[in-house]
């Protein structure tokens, strides 16, 4: 192995490797020659080698020194040169540490992780499922995409923010796409709603390629461009636009004094909502028989799929047939 290969390995290692390996090989050498020059007050070269180290940290235990002249300006030639190593090396450490902090809060950092949850677009909509996923599901690690945020602090939302356009491979290749467990497409507001849907639409398609089994969740404003967001590969529609005017003509035609927005949210955010096929032994029973079920679980009937036709809060006598599908609420666990 010739020198000139061993300066490219050597350059082509981090900066801190580099360092601590500069260190090392500095320490050894001193730590020999001083065996060499003083073998009575250095019998082992592994003990001049520890002299070296506790001499260049500056720490200077005294348990063994240099008697002769010559041993003696090899101790000040170490204290100059080691020392400034050592320093030098912790100032680089803290500085790596501060630039590794600052690049992450400006999402430049990727992530290595895995079954992780991206959420693409920062919003009120997905600070408050950040909020939501921390309470309930602490343990669960959260990427965000977002290509109009300059920075995002780690210390106030503990997401990893990743800056870049999502519907670009690079950005999502550094989200860990390919090993996500969940991807949530946000629509952007800021954006009129046929432009906001054509960009959910390309992240859609984007997100896909990349990872062909990744649940997607996206949030679609527009009706007549669902069938577009399911053709490119969503998962899941999300029409906020419906949601939004339900309980606007609930709050504006409520007839009692209550609060139906405040109530729905809570709902949502402190219960489980979850579609299952109707046990067996519910067969041809009755919707009464299957709220009594569902009680003794802690779970509450709200209705019932049949045929794709969703009957909510259906009589008491309602009759199950083998292929229905019941809708359940529970609290969060």
């Amino acid at each position: 192995m010739n020198i000139e290969l061993l300066k490219h390995i050597y350059f082509r290692l981090p900066v801190i490797v580099r360092l601590l390996l500069t260190i090392f090989i500095v320490m050894i050498a001193f730590g020999v020659v001083i065996h060499f020059v003083e073998p009575k007050q250095f019998p082992s070269v592994f003990l001049g080698v520890w002299w070296a180290f506790v001499t260049g940290a500056t720490v200077g235990y005294g348990d063994i020194v240099p008697v002769t002249t010559t041993g003696r300006v090899i101790g000040i030639l170490l204290i100059l040169s080691g020392g400034g190593l050592l320093t030098f090396y912790i100032t680089h450490i803290s500085a790596a540490t501060i630039q590794h902090e600052q690049d992450l809060s400006r999402g430049k950092v990727a992530f290595k992780a895995n079954h992780h949850v991206i959420l693409i677009g920062w919003n009120e909509r997905t600070r408050q499922l950040v909020h939501l996923t921390k309470e309930h599901h602490p343990m669960v690690e959260i990427v965000l995409i977002d290509h109009t945020l300059s920075n995002l602090p780690y210390k106030q939302f503990p997401v990893h923010f990743i800056h870049g356009d999502a519907s670009e491979d690079a950005t999502l290749n550094r989200a860990n796409i390919k090993t996500a467990k969940c991807v949530v497409i946000a629509a952007d507001h800021t954006r009129k709603e046929r432009q906001a849907d054509h960009n959910t639409i390309l992240t859609t398609v984007a997100v896909r390629g990349n990872n062909k089994d990744v649940p997607i969740i996206a949030e679609i404003l527009s009706k007549s461009q669902i069938e577009n967001a399911v053709r490119a590969g969503a998962s899941t529609i999300i029409r906020s636009n419906d949601f939004m005017s339900v309980l606007l003509y609930h709050e504006l035609f409520n007839r009692v004094d209550a609060e139906p927005y405040e109530t729905i949210l809570h709902l949502l955010s402190s219960q489980h909502f979850e579609q299952m096929d109707l046990p067996g032994e519910l067969i041809g029973g009755t919707y009464q028989q299957a709220i009594s079920y569902f009680l003794s679980e802690a779970r509450l009937a709200l209705g019932v799929i049949r045929d794709q036709d969703w009957q909510i809060n259906p009589p008491a006598d309602f009759k199950l047939h083998e292929n229905d599908v019941l809708l359940t609420m529970s609290k969060q666990r």
